[in-house]
C-alpha cells in the first residue's frame, strides 16, 4: 500500500468520525433526560483495574541468591537525612526522636544504620568508680583508658594482692627488727639519761624522785632515803624552810626534764614512723613504679597510684598487725560476718564501663529503661539487718554504656519507667550523669548514702516511638522541645517502581542468607511484591512495614521445605520458594485468623443478621464497615435503613439518640442535614423528620464512611423508589454531594463479595466505592476473576447523583434554569416530596376554606379596575380545598404501579 492510499484512509476516517460526533451532539441535544442519565452513570471498574499485578518477567533475575544483601534502609529517604543530620551535628541538644508506624523495622534499622556509623569513631574511654581517702561517702570517677579499664584494674589488683603478702612479712624481717632495736635502745639510753641527770640535780639539793601513781614527784632526803610527809614534819622549822626554798628550782628542772622526755618519745615515734614508711615503700615501690610508669599519658591514673602509695605508707601499721591479727583468738562476733575482708578492698578500682574487645564507638539498645537499667545503680548488702554500702557495689547503667556513642530507647517503655525520663533529660540537659539511689529520691526521710561524683557525658539519644507520644510529648514537655531537636519520621509507604522492588527482593536475600531460608524465584519474589501492595492498598505503593513483609517470606519458606518431596528432587535441582508457596502462606494465615469472619457471614448467610443481597426496596441500603480484631481485617455489611414523615426534627441519628454513636459519624449525619438544605430548601423549607440507623448494630458506630449510603437510603425513602439489595455502598460525602474516599476499600469490597458467593452470585451485584479510591484496590484474585467474568461489579461515583442512579436505574437529573430538576427525574422526585410535605404540614390543623363558586379568572381586575400584576404560580395544595385536593407523590399509588415509566417495581413487595 502506497502512501496517497494510507493518507485517504486516514482522511475517510476523519471524515466519519467527524460524522458521527456530529451525530451524537444533535441527538443529545434532543434527549437531555438521557444526558442526565448517562453522565450519571459511570463506568464499572474493569477486572484490570481492580489488582496491580507484578509480572516475574520484570524481575531481572532468576533466584534470589544472584542478588547483594541489604544494607541500607528502603524507603525511608526523610528519615535517613533526619538521623544523619542529627547523628552528625555536634550542637547541644539535637537528638533524635524516630516516629512510625509499628513494625516499620525502626528499631532494627537504626541499630543497624548506628552501627556502620559507629564502626568509624575510635573507642570512648573506660570509666571506674574509687575510694576518695579524704571523704569516703563521696568516690571519686576515674577516667581509664578506651577498652583498658579491665588490664588495669587487673593488674592493680595483682600488686595489691602481692602487697598483702609482702608488708607483713618485711615487718617480720630480721633487717626490719635489727634497725627498730638498734633505734629503741639509742632513743631509751637517752630516755635514761635525762632521768639520771634529773636524779643527780635533785639529791644534790637533798631531795629524790619518787615514782608515784600520779607522776613523778620529788621526796627531802633523811638519812640517805627519802623521807614521807610525817617524816618532813618533824623535821626542824629551819630545815623545813631551807628545803621548801629547793623545790622551784626543782619543779624548773622536773618541768624541763619532762619536756625532754616528750621529745625523746615524738622522736622514738617518728622515727619509727620513718621506719615503718620506709620499709613500706621500699616494698611497694617497684611495682607502683613500673605501673606508673605504663600509664604515664592518664595523668588521673597516676594520680590515684600516687594517693594510693601514700596512704598506704601512712597507714602502715594496719599492715604490721595483719600477722599478729592472725594468731589472734577471733572474736566469735565476726565469725558470723564471714572471712575477714582484706585491708587492700578499698584501694582496688571498680571499672563501671568496660569497653574491652570493642572496635569503634558504642551502640546500646535498651530494651527496659528503667532508672536503674538507664542510669545506674548503688547495691548495698544485708549485715546484721542492716544495709550497708561502699564504692565496690557500684554498677553503671546503659547511658554510661553508651557514653561516647549512641543510645536506642523506645519512647513508650521510658516513659512507663517511674523517674527514667526525668533522669535522661536531667543528665542531658546537664551533659553528666550522677548515679544515685532511687528509694533516696522518694523517702521521706534524709538516709546516708554515697554521694558520687558524676561522670561527663557525650551520647546521641535515639528514642523510638509512635507520632501520639511525640506529639504529646512536644506539646506538654518544654524540655523535650530542647533536647530532642531531630524528628525523623518512618513513612509506612513507598512508591511503586522498579527500583523498590528490586530493593524488596535484595531484602528477601537477606532474611534468607541471615534465617537460612530457602531463596526465592521471581514468581515467589512477585508474590511478595503484590503482598507488599496489598498491605497498604494502593496499587501505586509498596509497604515500608517491613516486619509483615518479613513474615510473609519466613512462612512461605515454610510451606515449601514444608511440602517438598525429596524422593523427586534430584541432588542437583535447587528448591526455590514460589508464587504458589507464598500465596499458600497467605491463604494459611487468613485462613488461621478468619474464625470470626466466618462466624459473622455464617449468621448472614443464615438470616440471623438480615442482608439482602437480591431484590429491591425503599429506604434500605447495604453499608460496609470494617472490623479489625488483632491481626486480621474484613469487611462487613451492614443493613441501613431510613424512615421519612412529616415534622421538623430534622435528620434524627438513632445511634446517636442511643448513644452508640461516635462524634465522626455524628459529624457525617449533620453533613447530611446539610447537603439536603443546601441541594433542595432553596425555595422552601425541608418540613420533615427522618429516621436513619444501622439495624442490628449494638456495639456502637464511628466513622463516616457510610454517610453517602445513608442518602441513598433517605431519597429512597422520600421518593419511594426501590434501591437495588445486591449493590452495597460505601462512600463519604460532603455538602456538597461530593463522595470522598475512605479507608479499607479492599477488605469491604471482599467481604460483601464473600457474603454474595455464599447466598449466590446473580450477575448484578456490585459494590459502588468512591472514585478516588480506584487506584487504591488491591482484591483478591478470586473477585478480579468475579468481576472479569461480569459476576459481579466495582462502580467507582464521585456525586450522589452518580450513585443514586446506580442503585435505583433513574437519573438524578440536575437543576434547569427555571430551577426546577427535569422531569422523572429522582431529583425532581425529591424536590416534589419535599414540596407536598411542606404544604401539609402548613395545611395541617386549618378549617377547610368554604367555596364561594365565584373564582375569579387570571384576566379579573381587582378593586381599582386596573389587572392584577403577573405572580408565581400557586404551590399545589394552596386551592380553598386544602391538602384534600393535592395530586399524590410519584409511587403513592401502590396498585397502579404501571403509571410510572420507567420506575422499578420491586416485585418482593
Amino acid at each position: 500500500m502506497d502512501t496517497l492510499q494510507l493518507v485517504w484512509l486516514a482522511l475517510g476516517a476523519m471524515v466519519q468520525s467527524l460524522v458521527k460526533e456530529c451525530h451524537d451532539l444533535l441527538w443529545l441535544s434532543s434527549h437531555p433526560s438521557e444526558v442526565t442519565l448517562m453522565s450519571n452513570l459511570p463506568r464499572e471498574l474493569t477486572a484490570e483495574q481492580l489488582r496491580r499485578a507484578c509480572a516475574p518477567t520484570d524481575l531481572p533475575f532468576q533466584s534470589t541468591d544472584e542478588l547483594e544483601q541489604l544494607n541500607e534502609i528502603i524507603g525511608q529517604e526523610r528519615a535517613t537525612r533526619a538521623i544523619e543530620f542529627g547523628l552528625d551535628i555536634p550542637s547541644y541538644g539535637y537528638n533524635i526522636y524516630a516516629l512510625g508506624p509499628s513494625g516499620a523495622g525502626k528499631t532494627t534499622t537504626i541499630a543497624k544504620y548506628l552501627e556502620r556509623q559507629a564502626a568509624a569513631r575510635p573507642v570512648p574511654n573506660d570509666w571506674g568508680y574509687v575510694n576518695n581517702f579524704q571523704r569516703p561517702d563521696e568516690p571519686l570517677a576515674l577516667r581509664l583508658p578506651p577498652g583498658g579499664g579491665r588490664q588495669l584494674r587487673d593488674r592493680f589488683d595483682a600488686l595489691l594482692n602481692t602487697l598483702e603478702e609482702q608488708l607483713p612479712q618485711a615487718f617480720e624481717s630480721e633487717n626490719y627488727e635489727k634497725h627498730r632495736k638498734e633505734m629503741v635502745q639509742e632513743l631509751e639510753q637517752r630516755r635514761q639519761q635525762v632521768l639520771e641527770d634529773m636524779d643527780t640535780f635533785a639529791q644534790e639539793r637533798g631531795f629524790a624522785i619518787v615514782q608515784m601513781p600520779m607522776g613523778l614527784l620529788f621526796a627531802p632526803l633523811i638519812d640517805g632515803k627519802a623521807a614521807s610527809p610525817e617524816q618532813f614534819e618533824q623535821l626542824p622549822v629551819e630545815q623545813q624552810k631551807a628545803l621548801k626554798a629547793q623545790e622551784p628550782a626543782l619543779r624548773t628542772e622536773m618541768e624541763r626534764s619532762l619536756r625532754e622526755l616528750k621529745l625523746l618519745s615524738d622522736e622514738a615515734a617518728s622515727r619509727l614512723q620513718n621506719l615503718d614508711r620506709e620499709i613500706a615503700a621500699a616494698t611497694v615501690g617497684s611495682g607502683f613504679d613500673e605501673l606508673q610508669a605504663d600509664y604515664t599519658a592518664w595523668d588521673e591514673v597516676v594520680e590515684y597510684l600516687r594517693a594510693v602509695r601514700e596512704h598506704i605508707s601512712q597507714n602502715v601499721e594496719q599492715y604490721k598487725s595483719g600477722a599478729d591479727a592472725e594468731e589472734a583468738q577471733p572474736d566469735p562476733a565476726t565469725l558470723l560476718l564471714g572471712p575477714p575482708e582484706s585491708l587492700f578492698e578499698h584501694y582496688r578500682i571498680n571499672v563501671v564501663v568496660d569497653h574491652d574487645g570493642e572496635t569503634g564507638a558504642p551502640v546500646v539498645v535498651e530494651t527496659n529503661p528503667t532508672y536503674y537499667n538507664l542510669i545506674g545503680r548503688i547495691e548495698q548488702e544485708a549485715q546484721f539487718g542492716t544495709l550497708v554500702t561502699n564504692y565496690s557495689l557500684i554498677k553503671g547503667g546503659a547511658l554510661l554504656q553508651a557514653n561516647g556513642g549512641y543510645l536506642v530507647v523506645d519512647a513508650r517503655a521510658l516513659l512507663r519507667q517511674p523517674l527514667a525520663f526525668e533522669a535522661l533529660k536531667r543528665s542531658l540537659r546537664h551533659q553528666q550523669v550522677k548515679i544515685e539511689e532511687l528509694g533516696a529520691q522518694l523517702s521521706m526521710i534524709a538516709t546516708t548514702s554515697l554521694s558520687l561524683e558524676p561522670i561527663p557525658l557525650d551520647v546521641k539519644v535515639i528514642l523510638i516511638g509512635d507520632p501520639y507520644t511525640y506529639y504529646l510529648l512536644y506539646a506538654y514537655d518544654d524540655e523535650f522541645q530542647k533536647l530532642f531537636k531531630v524528628r525523623a519520621d518512618f513513612a509506612s509507604q513507598m512508591d511503586w517502581t522498579a527500583e523498590n522492588m528490586v530493593k524488596v527482593a535484595r531484602f528477601i536475600r537477606t532474611r534468607c542468607a541471615e534465617e537460612d531460608l530457602l531463596p526465592f524465584d521471581p514468581g515467589g519474589v512477585a508474590k511478595v511484591i503484590e503482598y507488599s501492595g496489598r498491605l497498604v492498598e494502593d496499587q501505586r505503593k509498596l509497604t515500608t512495614r517491613f516486619a509483615h513483609v518479613a513474615d510473609i517470606v519466613r512462612e512461605a519458606a515454610y510451606w515449601a521445605r514444608s511440602t517438598a518431596k525429596p524422593a523427586s528432587q534430584t541432588p542437583a535441582e535447587p528448591l526455590f520458594v514460589t508464587g504458589q508457596d507464598v500465596q499458600r502462606a497467605i491463604d494459611e494465615r487468613r485462613y488461621r485468623s478468619s474464625l470470626v469472619e466466618e462466624r459473622v457471614r455464617e449468621a448472614i448467610v443464615n438470616d440471623t443478621v438480615m442482608i439482602d443481597v437480591a431484590g429491591a426496596a425503599v429506604g434500605q441500603v447495604n453499608g460496609l464497615a470494617v472490623l479489625a480484631l488483632g491481626d486480621t481485617m474484613f469487611g462487613k455489611p451492614s443493613r441501613i435503613t431510613a424512615k421519612t414523615f412529616l415534622g421538623q426534627s430534622g435528620v434524627i441519628n438513632i445511634e446517636r439518640e442511643a448513644k452508640l454513636s461516635g462524634k465522626v459519624h455524628d459529624k457525617g449525619m449533620l453533613i447530611i442535614s446539610g447537603y439536603l438544605g443546601g441541594r433542595y430548601a432553596q425555595d422552601k423549607p425541608l418540613s420533615l423528620t427522618a429516621t436513619i440507623t444501622f439495624e442490628q448494630s449494638y456495639d456502637g458506630v464511628d466513622g463516616d464512611s457510610a454517610s453517602s449510603t445513608e442518602v441513598y437510603a433517605l431519597l429512597s425513602s422520600l421518593t419511594r423508589l426501590p434501591i437495588q439489595q445486591g449493590i452495597a455502598v460505601t462512600g463519604s460525602v460532603n455538602q456538597h454531594g461530593e463522595i470522598q474516599a475512605i479507608g479499607g476499600a479492599t477488605a469491604k469490597i471482599e467481604g460483601f463479595f464473600d457474603v454474595c458467593k455464599e447466598k449466590g452470585l446473580t450477575g448484578q451485584q456490585g459494590v459502588i466505592i468512591p472514585a478516588a479510591n480506584a487506584p487504591t484496590l488491591m482484591l483478591r484474585e478470586d473477585v478480579v476473576e468475579a468481576v472479569a467474568a461480569g459476576q459481579f461489579h466495582i462502580y467507582p461515583v464521585s456525586a450522589i447523583d452518580e450513585g443514586i442512579a446506580i442503585l435505583t436505574g433513574l437519573p438524578a437529573g440536575q437543576r434547569g434554569l427555571d430551577g426546577r430538576f427535569p422531569e422523572g427525574t429522582i431529583n425532581r422526585r425529591v424536590d416534589d416530596a419535599l414540596r407536598e410535605m411542606g404544604v401539609r404540614f402548613r395545611n395541617f390543623g386549618k378549617p377547610p376554606a368554604k367555596k364561594d363558586g365565584a373564582g375569579k379568572s387570571g384576566d379579573e381586575e381587582n378593586g381599582s379596575g386596573e389587572p392584577e400584576p403577573p405572580h408565581e404560580p400557586e404551590l399545589p395544595g394552596d386551592e380553598p380545598n386544602g391538602p384534600d385536593d393535592e395530586p399524590g407523590l410519584p409511587g403513592d399509588e401502590p396498585d397502579y404501579p404501571e403509571d410510572e415509566p420507567g420506575l422499578p417495581i420491586d416485585e418482593t413487595d
